[in-house]
């Protein structure tokens, strides 16, 4: 356990930030899950609304330093794909 003061707070500082994170990891998972749910489904009329609220939470996470630019960049563009592609063959 930490003894220094500085170090204290560092802790508590790290217990905080962990919990945020957790949260945020969760959010862009969850909106993940219900985006690839969607596709399965071939819910259309759901599916560009949920498009849009995964690839906000993903960006914001990687803002927040929680996923790494490159990771989020591709997840987005290949579920990107998947609902365009399910779009345009439903017309």
């Amino acid at each position: 356990m930490a003894t220094h003061k500085s170090a204290e707070k560092r802790a508590r500082q790290t217990v905080k930030k962990n919990t945020v994170n957790s949260a945020r990891r969760s959010k862009v998972r969850t909106a993940e899950k219900k985006l690839l749910k969607a596709i399965t489904a071939l819910d259309l009329k759901a599916l560009p609304e949920l498009l849009k609220a995964y690839t906000s939470e993903a960006t914001r996470a990687v803002s927040k330093g929680v996923f790494k630019k490159q990771t989020v960049s591709r997840k987005v563009g290949r579920l990107a794909t998947k609902a365009h592609k399910l779009a345009s063959a439903s017309k």
